[in-house]
């Protein structure tokens, strides 16, 4: 059986400390379930940026975008790089370079105190986010001019194709119909931004209508953040922009209990056979790199949905019962209710999950 080519970046801060544990959970899969993984670590990052300038070097890039089935990504930034050359070169190398163009987000609470709002539970914590992650505000189009006076001008423009709004609006759609939701919301901003937003609003509605058992709804996307605290029972599919997907995910990643709890992929979500990308969403947290602090259970989860996109969705949900039992039984990190160390709550997790086998 061919192997799958699996290049592991694990990133700045707290990246390696997370991504050492999620590399041990890929070396279980692949010594004690035989499954056909290949780890090619990359040494890539802030560390070899100010070493030697490297980023992201063609070669690797080119490797990548042929052989390669998924990409795990640690977290990028450091205080020693403030232009952020290298995780601009890497995190946007790879999502526009390999056209990743969704970002997936799921919204899952595993136990009911992790959940912060009022008589809610965990068994009302569960939707996924699509977020267009190749167009909108963050593709880098604008400039500054007479900067550093008083009469600076500073604009970014919001870019948006058909075929992106498209693409990102039918995975969520796919996604509803494969996992029989219900509902798809789009969120928009298309009563202000009348150019860029009503293309969403009207495509949104084309596509639905291919869809027949799913039910489209609209919102405003300050309404749909209000609508998530008062109750994200209701949502099930939510698909928005590059910038508005950016902020309701991390709202919604508090309804699970932070940002160490949350997993994610970038993938071309029309040609599953393409390389993907899996990256914890937490950030790098500078502070407390080297403490034994992180929590590495967001990067079990990315893990899960990585063996997903390859064919293991059994093993998935393997690892989120070993991530449920950890929150659980109280063997997890400070910032989820615990008392155990990064390496320690990691131990507990590949112990659970081989026990599982």
């Amino acid at each position: 059986m061919a192997k799958h080519l699996i290049a592991v970046l694990p990133g700045d801060g707290i990246g390696p400390e997370v991504i050492a544990q999620a590399t041990r959970l890929l070396e279980l899969y692949r010594d004690e379930r035989d499954l056909p993984l290949d780890l090619w670590h990359l040494d890539l990052g802030a560390d070899r940026y100010l070493k030697d300038g490297t980023t992201y070097p063609k070669e690797i890039a080119d490797r990548i975008a042929k052989e390669a089935r998924a990409v795990l990504l640690g977290a990028l930034g450091d205080p020693r790089v403030p232009g952020l050359e290298h995780a601009k070169d890497i995190l946007f190398g790879m999502r526009f370079g390999l056209d990743l163009y969704a970002n997936i987000r799921p919204v899952k609470a595993l136990a009911d105190r992790l959940v912060p709002l009022k008589e809610r539970t965990a068994k009302d914590v569960n939707l996924v986010v699509f977020r267009e992650n190749t167009e909108g505000i963050y593709v880098g189009m604008g400039g500054q001019f007479k900067r550093g006076t008083p009469d600076e001008i500073a604009i970014n423009e919001d870019v948006n194709t058909r075929k992106g709004v498209e693409r990102l609006i039918r995975a969520g759609f796919e996604h509803a119909k494969r996992h029989g939701n219900k509902t798809v919301h789009m969120a928009d901003k298309s009563n202000a931004m009348r150019h860029a937003h009503e293309l969403w609003y009207r495509v949104f509605f084309e596509v639905a209508n291919e869809y027949p058992g799913i039910a489209a709804k609209h919102v405003y996307v300050d309404a749909l953040c209000l609508y998530l605290v008062q109750d994200p029972s209701q949502f099930e599919v939510i698909v928005t922009c590059n910038l508005f997907g950016d902020i309701i995910t991390d709202l919604g990643a508090a309804f699970q209990g932070g940002l160490g709890m949350a997993g994610s992929a970038n993938v071309h979500a029309s040609d599953p056979a393409r390389v993907a990308m899996f990256e914890p969403v937490h950030g790098s947290a500078p502070p407390l790199a080297g403490k034994d602090l992180a929590n590495p259970i967001a990067s079990f989860l990315t893990v899960g949905m990585m063996l997903t996109h390859l064919g293991w969705p059994e093993e998935e949900a393997r690892i989120e019962r070993a991530c449920t039992k950890a929150i659980i039984d109280k063997q997890c990190t400070k910032d989820v209710g615990g008392a155990l160390g990064t390496r320690a709550c990691g131990d507990f997790l590949i112990s659970e999950i081989e026990r599982s086998f």
